[in-house]
């Protein structure tokens, strides 16, 4: 299982949000690559970087830091956040990302993003999926639809998705363990997903349980900013 720890951006800092609530933020560094080197130093590979600045402007905001850390690690780097037509994936990648993160996007303009996954492949593709109550929530989680997460995902998988992280919104930042039941679902029914698990890790046994269950890679953020799991616990989890 991949470990995926994941920097949310402000105004270019390092912040988190509680169930992505802007009123509940945190800043925890105000230099991200300071944060992405430790990372790094720590033998991890991967980044999670979110622009909560981007989501909540629709349109990306910031790219320079996703440029920054490209140029000055050699992290793997997903990134998303306001990622809503052609010029902001273009811009992404353009910037140093290896994989875009669109969620809203498959809900509400689905020609647009399956336009996206046949021009740049599943590989660079990676779909949210943020979760209530087993139904997809979009727009931040400021929208809650009737579509069942099953339904999603069979729908995405059948479009050409092949990698898809999922979020319980009701778990995010605060620290209370994952959703085992419904990944352990996700999983279940779906074995040849590439899937991710994402929220309430706050320990590295909920990072072993995530692996037993058969979860392709886990997102940590809060976590590690709060020091309940140490940077230098995360690699022997991988």
């Amino acid at each position: 299982m991949k470990i995926i720890p994941a920097i949310d951006l402000i105004d270019g800092k390092c912040v988190r949000l509680t169930q992505g609530d802007y009123a509940r933020q945190k800043t925890y560094n105000e230099d991200p690559l300071e944060v992405a080197q430790q990372f790094e130093d720590a033998g991890l590979d991967r980044l999670h970087l979110v622009d909560l600045d981007g989501a909540r402007a629709g349109k990306v905001v910031n790219w320079k830091v996703l440029e920054k850390l490209a140029v000055k690690t050699q992290l793997t780097i997903d990134f998303g956040g306001g990622i809503k037509q052609d010029d902001d994936i273009r811009a992404v990648f353009e910037s140093g990302a290896a994989m875009a993160t669109v969620g809203s996007m498959a809900v509400k303009q689905p020609a647009v993003f399956h336009g996206w996954l046949g021009r740049y492949g599943s590989e660079r593709l990676l779909l949210g999926a943020d979760v209530k109550e087993e139904k997809i929530a979009v727009s931040g989680w400021t929208e809650d639809t009737d579509i069942l997460v099953y339904d999603f995902i069979r729908d995405q998988m059948a479009a050409g998705v092949t990698r898809l992280f999922c979020t319980d919104i009701s778990r995010d930042g605060l620290l209370e363990g994952p959703a085992l039941e419904l990944y352990r679902q996700i999983i279940g029914q779906f074995p040849g997903l590439h899937f991710i698990a994402s929220g309430g890790v706050s320990t590295v046994d909920d990072l072993v349980q995530l692996k037993e269950i058969g979860c392709r890679g886990a997102i940590v953020g809060k976590a590690i900013y709060e020091g309940k799991i140490k940077i230098s616990d995360l690699r022997s989890i991988c």
